[in-house]
């Protein structure tokens, strides 16, 4: 298995524990990960505000160098915000050839072309197709028993491409949680909004999502991710949430290759657990009752 890799920009910041647990365990089965060269911002929530032009050219040029590299098709992202700005550019590229015509002319400049020939996909899809549960639970080295996770989803990964899952009822992390020997904790908030940047923009509206979330999890031993914002949203402002609540909402908050890596047997260090913010006591005592 071979795939080239996209981490972009919160993955070498605040979510370095993501990529850090995104390569360690894709090692760790066997595969290769290519990092596109000289790869840049994808434009995040704030291009298309800008430019529509600058929001479609700014993925359009990762996707072009990850073309002239080598012959892999699959560019795997894990960040759920780039991999929905550069899959909206693939596929309006590879249907709007008027599109194409005016980006190509913008990438020129660099003298790159864009030949919509990359099949962009999320992690999650690569851990739940790619790797599968029977795969995973291979690999085992420490089930994961006694712990109860709950998936969180998120938007961006799901809509609107509707590709490997159902975005309003998802289930494609519950095998993979299941093959770490781990219990899926039942709810029904794994597709629910966290509120994105309206935690930054609109508190008010970010605090009393992430609260609801919270208060669904709360009998769960962990919830598990794969978006940076929503891993943000979650673990960052549980203090504050809390006392606006008037309850006690702290949760532990994962990625989900960080709970892989962990039934894996990788190190909590390689697997940058030591960056998160929000991993209980009560987590780690359950964590080596289970070991």
């Amino acid at each position: 298995m071979r795939y080239l890799y996209y981490p972009g920009c919160s993955l070498e910041g605040t979510a370095l524990e993501y990529d850090l647990s995104t390569r360690s365990v894709l090692q760790a089965v066997g595969a290769e990960l290519l990092e596109i060269e000289d790869w840049t911002c994808c434009g995040a929530s704030a291009a298309e505000a800008t430019s529509d032009l600058l929001s479609l050219v700014l993925p359009a040029r990762n996707l072009a160098i990850a073309e002239r590299m080598v012959d892999i098709s699959d560019l795997l992202v894990p960040c759920s915000a780039c991999y929905l700005n550069l899959k909206k550019v693939a596929e309006k590229t590879r249907k709007d050839s008027e599109t194409l015509q005016k980006v190509n002319a913008v990438l020129a400049e660099e003298q790159l072309q864009l030949q919509s020939r990359v099949n962009v996909r999320h992690l999650l899809d690569v851990i739940a197709n790619d790797l599968g549960a029977d795969k995973i639970r291979s690999l085992v080295k420490r089930p994961l028993s006694g712990l109860n996770i709950a998936p969180y989803y998120g938007c961006q990964c799901l809509r609107p491409y509707t590709v490997f899952d159902d975005p309003e009822v998802p289930h494609s992390m519950e095998p993979i949680i299941e093959a770490t020997g781990a219990k899926v904790y039942r709810w029904n908030m794994g597709a629910k909004c966290c509120g994105a940047s309206h935690m930054n923009t609109r508190m008010e509206v970010g605090i009393e999502l992430v609260a609801n979330i919270l208060r669904g999890a709360r009998d769960a031993d962990a919830v598990v991710t794969v978006c940076p914002m929503c891993q943000m949203n979650l673990e960052a402002h549980q203090r504050k949430i809390s006392a606006v609540s008037h309850e006690d909402l702290n949760t532990t908050i994962l990625y989900l290759p960080q709970l892989l890596g962990l039934a894996l047997g990788i190190s909590e260090k390689k697997l940058g657990l030591n960056l998160n913010l929000s991993i209980s006591d009560g987590f780690h005592e359950k964590l080596q009752n289970a070991a």
